[in-house]
């Protein structure tokens, strides 16, 4: 065990965040932190690394344990050259080296017994040096930043001159390059296109050492993990295996006790039914049975109402109207920033109903092309042809088209005056903002915050075709799954520009690479396209018929599960008319009970003592039968 935490609390003034959580980290584990924004992940980062104090519980690491710590939008400062900054972490190889060159220098001016003393030292350091990667360090450090995304002419640009999400880059490979015994990594892929993401998959993948990290990003996960640690309502939950995995075993989780929480209101529901007919029959033998079972019923465990998933966010896509069957067609598109050309002669066209993912290495131009789309940037050439009856709805992941200075609510009254304020709050309500929230500046909000606005926006401009630039940025893995649900539902039609590999997987029809030469089209999903990647055919074909049989197995268990269905609601209709039935007869029987009482306080029947005898027969013949019938009935109810 090399990392472990026990009964870890944390409250920020009434927020009770970390509620005893506990887990552990073998050696060589990959093991991810999962959770939603806000539930405490990072925080949970901050108090293994010293960075915060808990309020109770024990963090443990194993002895003489290094661990390399990688925060979200890693801050860097440095003023050396991108490469040197990463060369500067391998500073004892660097004087090692040195001091090898050295003892060479002076071998060759010393002879006899000096020289046999100064060999010995030199083979000793020399195979520390071998030991220690100094034959390897410097193609590594050049292997770690070119994976990462950086040409060999970005190496000596000065860190000072790189963007945030560069530095980050930076700071990742300076940390991949320590190789500490521990890696923790803070949501790593924020700043990597597709393919540092998959050259890190395969670098943590093969890493001799353990690894704990935070991400969203579900692919990336599914690669490297083992163990998956679910931070959930402040308490932390352990499932072993990949992400997918864990969402199969969530699933059950989440089926079970959802099912044993309605079985548990439906019993409570039944018995008090039971208690209430019990008491209404009116008789001494069945009032004791109400209180007995009112008892039972006091004494029952009752079951919590689990928290349904993906019940955070609610996102309904729906077009106001059907486009045409020709959304988009874009030909000979170019665009070019000074000396730097991002496409030339760009084509492609889109149809009604597709679902279509453009992706493509950073820098190729998957953002601008959006942005010419939406006439937010001109095209420098070339033609863009919108359908007839098509309606466009944008998602932009600069959140360019919120407005700073506004409220929340200010943005969605505005763009949409016809809503009622009542209105108006539903839907925010439905995007989690609530009270005094709608209030808030556009300004003020989060990242994830924005997009759920842009989210609101989207669901109320009823397009029929959504051109959505990255629109996983910033959410969690609940919300993502929630706006892959509503993008699978939807029946308009769909262009986006994404680098979150299972958000593709689950939502596109067919992918367009935007490359230095143009689109290349595959036509399925991102496993599809990862299988052809390598046998590349440019297709124009853009659309596929594939039929779906069921076999015969499948049929006859189909067929078995309708019998079994139809055998339930027999049984259960025999049932319902079995207790109809008692319950007819009850009400009979006790009628007639009420009648042989007045018609014993009557004079005919007071002086007639053989009359009240045969109407006592009766009476207790009525009493023996409904007994019988009581519990005949109570039997069957149970």
């Amino acid at each position: 065990m090399i990392l472990s935490c026990q009964n870890i609390n944390k409250t920020f003034i009434d927020n009770h965040l970390l509620k005893d959580v506990s887990f552990h980290i073998n050696e060589n584990d990959k093991a991810a932190l999962i959770g939603i924004n806000g539930c405490g992940k990072t925080t949970l980062l901050r108090i293994i690394m010293g960075e915060m104090m808990p309020d109770d519980g024990l963090v443990t690491l194993a002895k003489d344990t290094t661990v390399g710590y990688l925060p979200q939008n890693a801050l860097l400062s440095s003023t050396k050259s991108i490469y040197n900054e990463l060369l500067s972490v391998r500073q004892d190889l660097i004087t090692l080296e040195e001091q090898l060159r050295d003892m060479e220098h002076k071998m060759s001016h010393l002879d006899g017994k000096n020289l046999e003393e100064l060999v010995e030292k030199y083979t000793l350091a020399s195979q520390r040096f071998e030991r220690e990667g100094g034959l390897t360090y410097r193609s590594e450090i050049t292997g770690v930043l070119k994976g990462l995304g950086f040409s060999s002419d970005d190496f000596n640009r000065d860190i000072s001159t790189l963007s945030g999400g560069q530095k980050t880059r930076v700071a990742l490979g300076k940390l991949l390059v320590t190789k500490p015994d521990l890696i923790i990594l803070d949501e790593p892929t924020n700043h990597l296109d597709m393919n540092a993401i998959m050259w890190l998959e395969n670098y943590l993948l093969n890493y001799r050492g353990t690894v704990f990290i935070v991400s969203h990003d579900r692919y990336f996960l599914d690669k490297i993990v083992n163990k998956v640690l679910e931070l959930e309502n402040g308490h932390m939950s352990t499932f072993i295996g990949n992400y997918t995995d864990y969402a199969t075993k969530k699933e059950i989780l989440r089926i079970a006790a959802v099912n044993a929480y309605r079985n548990n209101q439906r019993e409570i529901k039944h018995q008090e039914e039971v208690i209430k007919k019990l008491r209404s029959f009116n008789r001494e033998k069945s009032i004791k049975r109400a209180e007995s079972r009112e008892k039972m019923l006091q004494k029952m465990e009752v079951v919590d109402k689990p928290s349904e998933e993906n019940a955070s966010m609610h996102l309904t896509l729906t077009p106001r109207f059907e486009s045409g069957n020709d959304v988009l067609t874009i030909k000979d598109l170019s665009k070019a920033f000074d000396s730097n050309v991002l496409f030339h002669e760009l084509s492609c066209f889109i149809k009604k109903g597709e679902h279509v993912a453009i992706i493509g290495d950073n820098g190729t131009g998957k953002s601008t092309f959006l942005k010419i789309i939406n006439q937010i940037i001109p095209a420098d050439a070339g033609t863009i042809t919108t359908g007839s009856n098509v309606v466009i709805g944008y998602y932009d992941q600069e959140h360019h088209v919120l407005h700073e200075n506004k409220t929340i609510f200010d943005e969605i009254s505005d763009d949409y005056p016809s809503l009622t304020n009542t209105e108006i709050r539903n839907v925010l309500a439905a995007f989690l903002f609530t009270g005094e929230d709608v209030f808030k500046m556009v300004s003020s909000l989060s990242g994830g915050e924005k997009g759920r606005v842009l989210l609101a926006k989207l669901m109320l401009s009823q397009a029929n075709f959504l051109i959505l630039d990255e629109p996983t940025n910033h959410l969690d893995i609940t919300s993502k799954e929630i706006l892959e649900d509503a993008l699978n539902s939807y029946t308009g039609t769909v262009l986006y520009v994404s680098h979150d590999r299972y958000f593709i997987n689950r939502t596109a029809s067919r992918i367009l690479d935007l490359t230095q030469n143009g689109f290349i089209n595959y036509l399925g999903n991102y496993d599809y396209y990862l299988e052809k990647k390598e046998n590349v055919g440019f297709s124009t074909d853009i659309s596929s018929n594939t039929e779906i049989s069921v076999s015969p197995a499948s049929q006859s268990d189909s067929k078995l599960e309708w019998k079994a269905r139809k055998e339930l609601q027999a049984a259960a209709r025999k049932r319902e008319n079995e207790i109809a039935k008692l319950e007819a007869e009850i009400e009979k029987l006790e009628n007639r009970s009420s009648e042989i009482d007045s018609l014993m306080a009557t004079d005919e029947y007071c002086n007639n003592s053989a009359k009240l005898m045969q109407l006592q027969t009766e009476k207790d013949d009525i009493s023996s039968k409904l007994e019988t019938a009581y519990e005949k009935w109570e039997e069957i109810s149970s």
